[in-house]
């Protein structure tokens, strides 16, 4: 399988590299041999001191920052059920906290000039008479204008949801600069339904892709597991194909949330795309 010619490089999440600052990050992104990076934003918020400089010092080092990305307050990823309770902006207990943080984000954001920011909205209920599903329609739009008034589109991880439940939600916002931050390996970890296929659903949206595998969880309720990219259960021709057949033209970003061999499990993402992608 051939991609067009205008596919860009593969950019790596910066919190895959667990980089203690920004001359580390740049010199872990240098043996990987990859120049672009998905730039974590809540480091450059909580400790100012040690990331402030991030912008200067990658550019200085020749790396091109494609996005950013932001985590919210009390997550708890240590269940299906933790994260479904605790996930994003869904939590009342958490909402005001994680406004002014995403509004001190979207300032941050704009400073390192970033066209795209991403994260975890958290569960969106798949019924649209369930109240909740008013009151998340309602939080990203906020979420959205605090992006919008800087420039920025704002990009929806998958993971918790079904294609069908999150085509919805965006056809009810309504936005442009509101899409999706597609990782195939989140729909396997959470048991949500074949990526392949999902690409075809979210098509219109996706406006970056994370390169990342997963195995199905042996039994329902429970995690799946994250492995290197290529050993598990993505049908990596098949997603690249699905991708071309709904003219996706943005950035991929590997990322390696597990294990102890980050960047040779890089390196790796990075010549499964490159074979493919050749």
């Amino acid at each position: 399988m051939h991609a067009s010619p205008s596919l860009k490089p593969p950019a790596v999440c910066s919190w895959s590299l667990q980089a203690r600052d920004p001359r580390d990050l740049a010199a872990k992104l240098r043996l990987t041999g990859i120049t672009r990076v998905q730039l974590a934003l809540d480091p450059l918020r909580e400790t100012p001191s040690i990331w402030r400089d991030a912008g200067e010092v990658l550019r200085q080092h020749g790396v091109e920052m494609v996005s950013g990305m932001f985590g919210c307050v009390g997550e708890d990823y240590a269940t299906l059920e933790s994260i479904r309770r605790t996930g994003g902006i869904a939590p009342d207990a958490t909402w005001e906290k994680n406004l002014e943080n995403i509004r001190a984000t979207a300032r941050l954001a704009a400073r390192m000039e970033l066209g795209l920011v991403t994260f975890h909205a958290g569960f969106l209920p798949h019924d649209e008479a369930d109240p909740d599903f008013a009151k998340m329609l309602g939080r990203l739009a906020v979420v959205a204008s605090v992006f919008a008034e800087k420039n920025i589109a704002l990009g929806l991880e998958t993971g918790q949801e079904t294609a069908p439940s999150l085509a919805v939600l965006l056809q009810k916002l309504g936005r442009t600069d509101v899409g999706v931050n597609f990782d195939p390996a989140n729909m396997i970890l959470y048991g949500r339904g074949d990526p392949v296929e999902a690409v075809g659903t979210l098509g219109p949206w996706i406006r970056q892709v994370h390169l990342k595998d997963a195995t199905r969880a042996a039994s329902p309720g429970a995690w799946g597991e994250e492995v290197r990219v290529g050993t598990g259960q993505v049908d990596w021709p098949g997603f690249f194909r699905a991708l071309q057949e709904v003219h996706f033209s943005g950035n991929f970003v590997i990322e390696r949330e597990a294990g102890t061999r980050r960047i040779a499990d890089i390196c790796a993402a990075r010549e499964v795309f490159e074979r493919l992608n050749g």
